[in-house]
């Protein structure tokens, strides 16, 4: 379990929500002008473009390098087996977050773990590695965010040693319960503590720049609307007033 003072900081649906409705990109802007200027991990994409977006809170799993003497091909299919224990421990609504250290000889795991996530009702998976059987990992139509493919397995490369622990994902530090997203661009980490404020700051900023591509399209210069000004401010709330009178 995590340490830290804030592991039982209260996480509400209504953050959540707001949360589904932001990009990746907005919320990575949220969280650099409240000061974690490194939360999103670069190389990491989602498995398909189509993919529904993920947010859940993060459980984790962190391998080591493998030794011949530890493990390998005849520790699974046991109950200490750490690795496929991830995947039956994950709670119900988290995402599963692994870390490899960016290892993409042997993959992470495949399409029958994911599976499994799937049907115990948890919200993504996510490795600074990578997957194999992708093409049927796609077909599941769950959210799987990896390095590259690597269709070879875990076998000889790494080892599954610990559950629900701070790790580094892509060289972010992530602990668990925090909350990932993921969209079709990539994945944002955001500290449990900051969930409530980052939630509400991107779900703003998005109300914000929908209106901002509004005043574009109609042939408003980009200066003096972005970054927001006391002007565009003005402007935005007279908008977001009409919209609520429509609505």
């Amino acid at each position: 379990m995590s340490t830290r003072d804030d592991a039982m900081e209260h996480i509400s649906a209504d953050d959540l929500d707001k949360l589904t409705q932001a990009s990746v990109a907005t919320i990575t802007t949220c969280l650099y002008r409240a000061g974690v200027k490194r939360a999103c991990p670069t190389g990491i994409a989602p498995l398909a473009q189509d993919q529904p977006r993920m947010v859940g809170e993060v459980f984790t799993l962190r391998f080591i390098p493998a030794r011949d003497d530890v493990g390998g091909v005849a520790s699974y299919g046991g109950p200490s087996n750490v690795h496929q224990q991830a995947f039956e421990q994950c709670p119900a609504g988290n995402v599963l977050v692994m870390d490899t250290r960016g290892e993409t000889r042997g993959c992470s795991c495949g399409d029958l773990l994911i599976g499994r996530l799937k049907a115990r009702g948890c919200k993504g998976v996510v490795t600074d590695g990578g997957f194999r059987d992708t093409p049927d990992i796609v077909k599941l139509g769950f959210p799987a965010y990896q390095r590259i493919a690597v269709p070879a397995p875990s076998f000889g490369f790494l080892q599954a040693v610990e559950l629900n622990v701070p790790i580094g994902c892509g060289d972010i530090a992530v602990y668990p319960g925090d909350v990932v997203v993921g969209d079709a661009e990539g994945i944002v980490f955001i500290p449990r503590r900051m969930v409530h404020q980052i939630a509400c700051d991107a779900f703003e900023q998005t109300q914000y720049d929908t209106f901002a591509a509004q005043e574009i399209t109609r042939g408003r210069t980009v200066i003096g609307l972005y970054p927001a000004t006391d002007q565009s401010r003005a402007d935005f709330a007279a908008w977001r007033a009409r919209c609520h009178d429509a609505a």
